[in-house]
């Protein structure tokens, strides 16, 4: 395994920090990263798989070093390494890059300093030691209720597996221990589901309420846990289906409801409610310090549903920069503003702690 203590080593003593590139894999949240990089004056380096390079191409501002390979994981190869290792790169990770290069490269393979919490990535999964149920139950932080067995379903839940050949997840709700078996049978026949993501799917009950994705950033240099703004996701089919009446829904019952994720939008939220959404974030960053140190690092989401109780339950998180953070690229979130007098987005906030970090001497201590 990649230890922090090597990484750091690394950009102390063979970085030329005056010559730092910004690098991120091609996808997710890359045009936001990348734009921010170089709004604070950094080079920049991104990584596509090959036939989905364009964007990278079109937006010749962006790029001033792109690496196209076939595959993705690829770039754990000693030759792309090499590669990024001689440009200086400080790299981004982003969710397709936990997907696609996968948690064992990046543990133990991926020798490139990477900004953000490198050993983290893996807790968004909801198992193994480290998952982020138990750092929410540390936190104090409220989550759904969830279920071990399909026969302790006692309320409706939701079931999230990741979806076959996907790097999207294949929820869905179910009422009883046989609506389960019910939904299971016609996924699997639908070649949605396969029984190994069955078994590492998690049953949570359904909270009903407005999602919400609040989106954060602790700073290591400046000693803060800002808040940066909301998005709520956009997602098909689910969203067309919901909008028609229920007569047609009903004649549409053979449709089988997906969560596909395909964008985002902004969102606000009362200003009597932030008190609870500074709270959240902080006492997440205070316990992962405590947990797993050096703990979060920069960019963090943590999505959640606000009950008619006004009641904030969190059902996910993300320890990177979320994609819905790309609704701000080139214009910068909401509350921003109110920390930097100018609206910023989370790429460019990514940017600037990097760029403080370099006059500050310390751009090995946000490094993992």
């Amino acid at each position: 395994m990649i230890r922090v203590e090597e990484t750091r080593k690394i950009v102390r003593n063979e970085f030329e920090w005056d010559n730092i590139h910004i690098g991120v894999l091609g996808s997710h949240s890359a045009l936001d990263v990348l734009d921010g990089a170089k709004d604070e004056g950094f080079k920049t380096v991104v990584v596509c798989q090959r036939g989905r390079e364009k964007p990278y191409l079109r937006f010749k501002r962006l790029c001033d070093e792109v690496i196209i390979l076939d595959k993705f994981r690829d770039m754990v190869r000693d030759d792309v390494q090499e590669r990024l290792m001689k440009l200086n790169t400080v790299f981004i990770p982003n969710r397709s890059f936990s997907v696609y290069v996968g948690y064992y490269n990046i543990e133990n393979n991926f020798r490139v300093p990477i900004y953000g919490s490198r050993h983290l990535l893996r807790a968004e999964e909801r198992i193994g030691d480290m998952n982020y149920y138990r750092i929410l139950d540390a936190a104090e932080i409220r989550r759904p209720k969830t279920f071990r067995n399909p026969s302790e379903i006692d309320r409706p839940v939701i079931v999230k597996a990741m979806a076959t050949g996907s790097v999207e997840r294949a929820f869905f709700v179910a009422t009883s221990p046989d609506d389960f078996w019910v939904k299971v049978d016609k996924l699997t026949k639908e070649g949605l589901l396969d029984k190994k993501e069955l078994e590492e799917a998690s049953i949570e009950e359904l909270v009903i309420g407005v999602d919400f994705n609040f989106n954060y950033f602790n700073s290591i240099i400046r000693g803060e846990v800002e808040f940066h703004g909301i998005d709520r996701r956009l997602q098909t089919n689910i969203h067309g289906f919901v909008r028609q009446p229920a007569s047609i829904q009903l004649e549409l019952k053979d449709i089988t409801v997906r969560n596909v994720e395909i964008g985002h939008m902004i969102a606000t939220i009362r200003e009597s409610q932030l008190v609870k959404v500074f709270d959240m974030g902080e006492k997440f960053v205070k316990t992962l310090e405590e947990m797993h140190p050096p703990g979060i690092i920069g960019p963090f989401t943590l999505q959640t549903i606000v009950t008619e109780k006004l009641e904030f339950i969190v059902v996910d998180v993300a320890f990177r920069i979320g994609g819905g953070t790309n609704v701000w690229a080139g214009i910068g979130s909401q509350y921003s503003k109110f920390y930097f007098g100018e609206p910023i987005s989370i790429g460019r906030r990514i940017a600037l702690e990097i760029k403080e970090a370099i006059e500050n001497d310390a751009l090995d201590r946000i490094v993992t």
